[in-house]
């Protein structure tokens, strides 16, 4: 199996590659959603958690089988390209962005109310928008100048947004009531897919990890190993916190949707446990957005390489730092624009469903990359055959069964549309090649 070389430097290894995965992965979300599972299934809800990381241990591994097999960067995108071609790769892409920068917006909207509750002053839009600015901008530059600085930041936000939640951890249970654990009632698989569907959110982003697949050292073994240190990581932490918070708030916890956690640090800590998980809150969904804006630039790069999108400048390297700069540029952009509109918390399933529609995707890539006699020798090999990408698949098919039938017309008829524009542009691109 052939590395494919793009002119980018391979310089992301084995930790790098993982704090890139649980960066993203652990955003904003865990720091509210043990309080909306609680509502949700009480002190059952931990069976959520444990269901999704079910779900993100099967669907991480078809990523690191078809990792180590496409070694070129775009994700998802390439994997599903390379197995099914032009067409289900250009959904796959649209899917991957939307969610991303959509999530991103939403998070650095996030980011400034935070800050807003600290220093009032933010809240007026002129310097409001002029913090979303530094925000997207700062992070653009340091993504440009290298992958190398890019990945260094996200190994420092990494490290500053675990302390907090570890600390909470390690002296957490000295304030649990056991009593609070007990479960009242056997939860329905109803409820199961709903809480699990709301809780998806929080585990979503491992995969835009991957999107650097052109910068990192050694695929074949490299992005199979950060896989599982990532994943294994993120599900004992996101466990071993819905526990604390549930054993030490109780029926409290459904009612604290604003801060829960740092709530539950106000009763380890006293007053700087609420400021210490307040702030990490924040750096947390500083990291969210800068490893984001490492990873889905990639995406665009590989898009416009491809020929995909009609814009080949944005594979453009730059001559020095050896960065997708334009594509690095273009999507900073896009989420300052979006964030200076506004939030859309409203819209966070349609996001989950829309990741959720990407990893199918991936799953089947599995057996599609199988099938090709130049790609399925060496790099990493699920074993069992083609019983996890199945169940995978048919996971993924449970918690978009939850969609309601609003949201489930929504997501066919962006399909409409995105099939619809996909053949036009290559009935136009027939039209001006056959004209010239």
């Amino acid at each position: 199996m052939k590395i494919v070389q793009e002119g980018l430097k391979r310089e992301v290894g084995v930790w790098g590659l993982s704090a890139n995965i649980v960066n993203i992965m652990i955003g904003a979300g865990i720091f509210v959603l043990p309080a909306i599972i609680a509502e949700t299934m009480g002190a059952s809800g931990v069976l959520a958690y444990l269901f999704c990381g079910l779900l993100i241990g099967l669907v991480m591994l078809c990523f690191a089988e078809v990792g180590s097999k496409v070694t070129h960067s775009g994700g998802g995108y390439a994997y599903v390209e390379t197995a099914f071609g032009a067409y289900p790769g250009f959904l796959v892409s649209i899917f991957s962005l939307m969610g991303s920068i959509f999530a991103d917006a939403a998070v650095s909207n996030a980011l400034v109310e935070i800050i807003a509750l600290l220093f009032p002053i933010f809240k007026t839009p002129p310097l409001r928008i002029f913090s979303l600015f530094l925000l997207f901008s700062g992070l653009a530059m340091i993504n440009v100048i290298g992958v190398k600085q890019g990945i260094g930041l996200v190994k420092i936000t990494t490290v500053a947004k675990l302390i907090p939640l570890l600390l909470l951890i390690s002296f957490g249970w000295k304030d649990v009531q056991w009593v609070n654990l007990s479960w009242e009632s056997e939860p329905t698989i109803q409820k199961l897919g709903e809480a699990s569907l709301i809780l998806f959110f929080a585990f979503m982003g491992g995969d835009a990890g991957l999107s650097i697949g052109g910068e990192i050292k050694n695929p074949q073994k490299t992005v199979p190993r950060a896989i599982f240190i990532g994943i294994s990581g993120v599900l004992l932490l996101y466990v071993l916190i819905q526990l604390v918070s549930q054993g030490i708030l109780g029926n409290d916890l459904p009612n604290l949707k604003e801060a829960p956690l740092a709530e539950a640090a106000k009763v380890v800590f006293g007053p700087v446990g609420y400021t210490l998980l307040f702030v990490g809150t924040g750096i947390s969904m500083f990291g969210m957005v800068s490893g984001q804006i490492l990873n889905i630039p990639r995406v665009i790069f590989r898009l416009s390489r491809d020929g995909v999108i009609p814009f080949s400048r944005l594979a453009s390297i730059h001559h020095k730092f050896k960065t997708p700069y334009l594509a690095i540029l273009l999507y900073s952009g896009l989420g300052f624009t979006l964030a200076t509109i506004g939030g859309f918390r409203q819209l966070a399933v349609i996001a989950a469903s829309s990741v959720l529609l990407v990893y199918f995707g991936v799953s089947l890539s599995v057996i599609g990359l199988r099938r090709k006699k130049d790609l399925n020798n060496g790099g990493f090999k699920i074993p069992f055959g083609y019983t996890v990408p199945i169940l995978s698949a048919g996971i993924i098919l449970f918690f978009l069964s939850n969609l309601t039938g609003l949201e489930i017309k929504g997501i066919l008829t962006l399909i409409v549309v995105l099939t619809g524009i996909y053949f036009l542009g290559k009935v136009y691109r027939m039209w001006k090649k056959n004209k010239g």
